[in-house]
């Protein structure tokens, strides 16, 4: 059953049979782990160059910090999240399994739907907001080749129609790129991502110029700030919605890793790829915004916005190609892989990849995105830190069971049994769920006052509040530890 000592694990028995199997959940063979060091520094490379990590740093420079400080807190940020993604991704490399698959292990065969439709549901969220700014693209590009387009102008839902068109067309593009499946992926972030860094530089060094140097630009970034908060008031929440932009992915890493040619692969991919690339781009929007205040007179802190300013054809064609393949990449990796596992996960046998990918482009739809996106404060505040409540509590259960629970020993098979050893009491471990609930419990006070908040912050926090502004770390603290107590004699 092993091979290459310790490293991979492969399935050697057939359990096509099984109600828990499908084609796309079924473990990778060791000839389909393939990708390199590149392909998984691409992968983060392509999701992490997005417009919202481009506006991420200008919302906390909004709510009181400086540039230097925004960066700092994106950084440290992503430099925690890594170590629950690099952690969840090791069983993903050893055992070939998805996210949901892994889940079984600690939640049970039919627990395991419980994190996965909660995963679900945040990657379709996800989609629909990079959906709206996807189409916010086409239709600036639209726009600016041929003039009759803003003239499509009848309002549906407080839009004009040719936004609502460019929405859907942009929608129409991915869901074909969900029938290619996981491996079309792949392609389209290795191909992606140098021209995406590219973007990105062209774009910092232009404002630099026409700003008048990269020093001026930053000296007068303190413009962007709205809001008098000091450093230590805005950090705390900062900082979770930092961990919290990607505490999604560091549960469902091993829908990718699954593919990893090593350990060493995926652990030095995702090192080079994610916090760097998060907090250089973060640095390229602060320095872009800024420097639009010199150049305009006024921030422009979306870049669809800002292009739309140019009136070269070909620098605008350019810089909309970048900023559709950015959309594109986060969408179709951060987004769709993850709930189409998990979506199939619910009915193996008659819920496929692609199944679970349409349902997901759907319910993107349905979350409305454009009110996710109505305000800068609410997305950090309630949408960014709310969710990430949930995610540090499964991810506190997952890497307790694996590492310290399983001490990395999973049986393959027991993994598609209804009745093995996974299957606890009729499918469902209690002891995980108990521990998912105990763990989200404490933030929820927090999370509906900051909901029916405008902008999200609380002006007088109690203890409540303040519990909810850490909730990643409080969740998947308290998760980890309980499921340690009521799982340790059950081992």
């Amino acid at each position: 059953m092993e091979s290459n000592a310790t490293e991979f694990v492969e399935l050697k028995k057939d359990v096509s049979s099984s109600p828990l199997w499908n084609a796309d959940l079924a473990p990778t063979t060791i000839g389909q782990r393939t990708w390199s060091t590149w392909n998984i520094a691409a992968l983060w490379i392509g999701m992490s160059v997005v417009i919202t990590t481009y506006t991420l740093a200008g919302g906390f420079i909004e709510a009181g910090m400086t540039w230097w400080q925004a960066m700092i807190t994106i950084l440290l940020g992503n430099c925690i999240v890594l170590i629950p993604m690099v952690l969840n991704a090791h069983a993903g490399t050893k055992y070939g399994v998805s996210f949901p698959v892994l889940a079984r292990a600690s939640f049970g065969t039919k627990g395991a739907n419980i994190p996965a439709i909660l995963r679900a549901i945040v990657a379709c969220g996800w989609f629909g907001i990079q959906t709206w700014i996807g189409g916010t693209a086409v239709d600036a590009l639209l726009s600016a080749l041929w003039s009759g387009w803003a003239g499509i102008d009848t309002m549906i839902g407080g839009n004009p129609l040719h936004t609502w068109i460019s929405f859907f067309l942009f929608w129409l593009i991915q869901v074909v790129i969900i029938l290619k499946g996981i491996e079309g992926i792949k392609h389209l972030e290795s191909w992606s991502a140098p021209l995406l860094l590219l973007g990105g530089v062209v774009l910092l060094i232009w404002a630099s110029n026409a700003a008048g140097g990269l020093g001026n630009v930053l000296s007068g970034s303190a413009s962007l700030q709205k809001a008098s908060g000091t450093f230590w008031s805005v950090f705390p929440g900062a900082l979770t919605a930092s961990v919290g932009y990607w505490a999604t992915l560091s549960l469902n890493i091993p829908d990718f890793t699954r593919y990893a040619k090593s350990q060493r692969s995926q652990m030095l991919g995702q090192a080079l790829g994610l916090p760097l690339t998060m907090t250089a781009f973060a640095f390229i929007g602060v320095a872009v915004t800024s420097a639009t205040v010199i150049i305009y007179g006024q921030a422009i802190p979306d870049p669809v916005e800002l292009i739309r300013r140019f009136d070269n054809w070909v620098v605008i064609l350019f810089a909309m190609v970048v900023i559709f393949l950015a959309q594109l990449t986060t969408n179709m990796a951060a987004n769709v892989v993850s709930p189409s596992n998990d979506f199939s996960n619910l009915d193996p046998k008659r819920i496929s990849y692609v199944a679970g990918g349409l349902i997901t482009a759907v319910i993107g739809i349905l979350m409305m995105p454009w009110q996710l996106l109505s305000s800068m404060g609410a997305y950090i505040f309630t949408w960014l830190i709310g969710y990430s409540g949930l995610m540090g509590a499964i991810g506190g259960i997952l890497i307790c069971d694996y590492f310290i629970i399983r001490r990395k020993q999973l049986d393959l098979a027991e993994l598609f049994r209804p009745d093995g050893i996974y299957s606890y009491s009729n499918g469902f471990n209690w002891r995980a769920i108990v521990a998912l609930v105990a763990a989200i419990a404490p933030v929820v006070p927090g999370f509906l006052r900051a909901a029916t908040t405008p902008g999200g912050q609380v002006a007088n926090p109690d203890i409540l509040d303040t519990l909810y502004v850490y909730a990643w770390f409080v969740t998947f603290g308290i998760a980890f530890l309980l499921y340690y107590v009521l799982m340790i004699k059950h081992r």
